[in-house]
């Protein structure tokens, strides 16, 4: 295959992810970290997403062994894209990884990456606008350190995947914000029809008759928005629904 329609094939692959609505973080990483290292013409390719916040982080590597290594690197918090330090997941050149500094900076990572044959590592950002999302990682040894022209098409791919898995993010929080606010309005409808409904039966104002709600739900230690369920549903404590019932302290009932 050519290397053009290879190239092409990624990206479409990659959107591929998306096509079903938000993109799929799992399938995105597993894409990038499988095609990358015949595209790349690397040993081997993993992908660390560390998106921070509650999303959890991920890796993804383009055979099993790079990816228990990246797992690992996860817990350790060594390694390329991980850690505290963001710089990790900027290593835009080959660099050795039998370097006496960078073995004294990954004491565990370094090892067993050396260990899988892999001699040179290059960690290529994923970013969008406002932090980095992690890093493409590829793996060679002494004899296809990936060339110049090879990184800058990695780094292509890699800013394609974090405009993806951006929009994941956002696709997420955007779920979040919408059932967050459907549950606060559904709650705020029934706490009205259940003023609506004490306001009836005892005679009381709309205000009287929240107050009242919220006075007996404070009492029992209970949700106000389940006892104004119950009232609705007519299944609430007639102390609270009794036509004869007292109007709420602090109030005029007859004014």
């Amino acid at each position: 295959m050519m290397p053009q329609q290879q190239l092409a094939d990624v990206f479409v692959a990659l959107a591929g992810s998306a096509t079903e609505g938000s993109p799929d973080v799992s399938e995105t990483l597993a894409i990038l970290a499988d095609r990358s290292p015949a595209l790349l013409q690397v040993r081997a390719a993993s992908v660390v997403y560390t998106p921070g916040g509650r999303e959890k982080a991920r890796a993804n590597g383009s055979d099993p062994d790079v990816t228990r290594l990246e797992h690992e690197a996860l817990s350790w918090q060594e390694g390329p894209g991980h850690g505290p330090h963001r710089t990790d997941a900027r290593l835009t050149a080959p660099l050795p990884l039998d370097d006496t500094p960078l073995r004294r900076h990954w004491p565990r990572y370094v090892p067993r990456a050396l260990a899988l044959g892999h001699t040179h590592v290059v960690a290529l950002p994923l970013v969008v606008p406002d932090r980095t999302l992690g890093a493409l990682v590829l793996f060679s040894d002494r004899g296809n350190v990936p060339s110049a022209d090879a990184r800058a098409l990695g780094q292509s791919l890699a800013d394609f995947t974090a405009v993806t898995l951006h929009r994941a993010q956002e696709a997420e929080q955007g779920r979040t914000l919408t059932g967050q606010l459907e549950r606060a309005l559904t709650s705020r409808v029934v706490i009205e029809q259940a003023k609506g409904v004490l306001a009836t039966r005892r005679s009381l104002t709309m205000d009287d008759a929240f107050d009242a709600l919220r006075s007996h739900a404070r009492s029992q230690r209970r949700p106000l928005n389940d006892v104004a369920r119950e009232v609705v549903d007519g299944q609430a404590d007639p102390a609270l629904t009794d036509p004869t019932g007292a109007a709420p302290e602090g109030r005029d009932s007859g004014t």
